[in-house]
């Protein structure tokens, strides 16, 4: 098993690689050349800048039983058709039964900004959700057996 990130723009990538340490779970780092992101417990792969670079290499690599932390939904159903596990920023778990609903409100809120539109932004990061994803990848990383 190994954990990939989707590094950019990413707020989880210490809260993840304080977990895979304690674990001792390989970790891959994925960014692109604006968002160079390099750490002593995990390799990093830089890709060049470009629409879904990083997803689509992120996606090769990944294999059945990994897990991926994105917030992109996309990528989500990508790795979830390898038979990854999808984790969000916030701790959720991307599933089979929940991705479908996500790429359709992904598709009506492009609809709407298209039109001029404009969709309320994301809030302030609490630690609270710093607290849920750091919870939800240990209860994860237990279930499959790992660091015991």
């Amino acid at each position: 098993m190994k954990i990939y990130i989707d590094a950019d723009g990413c707020p989880v990538v210490k809260n993840t690689l304080k977990i895979v340490e304690k674990f001792h779970i390989p970790c891959v780092i994925i960014c692109d050349t604006a968002h160079r992101i390099e750490h002593e417990n995990a390799e990093t792969i830089v890709v060049e800048k470009g629409a879904d670079s990083v997803d689509f290499h992120l996606v090769n690599l990944i294999q059945k039983g990994d897990i991926a932390i994105t917030q992109d939904y996309g990528l989500a159903a990508m790795c979830l058709s390898k038979q990854a596990t999808v984790l969000n920023q916030d701790g959720r778990e991307y599933t089979n039964e929940n991705i479908s609903g996500l790429l359709e409100f992904r598709a009506v809120s492009k609809k709407i900004r298209q039109s001029g539109g404009r969709l309320k932004g994301m809030p302030k990061r609490t630690v609270a959700q710093d607290i849920a994803f750091e919870q939800t990848l240990r209860e994860l990383l237990i279930k499959n057996g790992e660091g015991l």
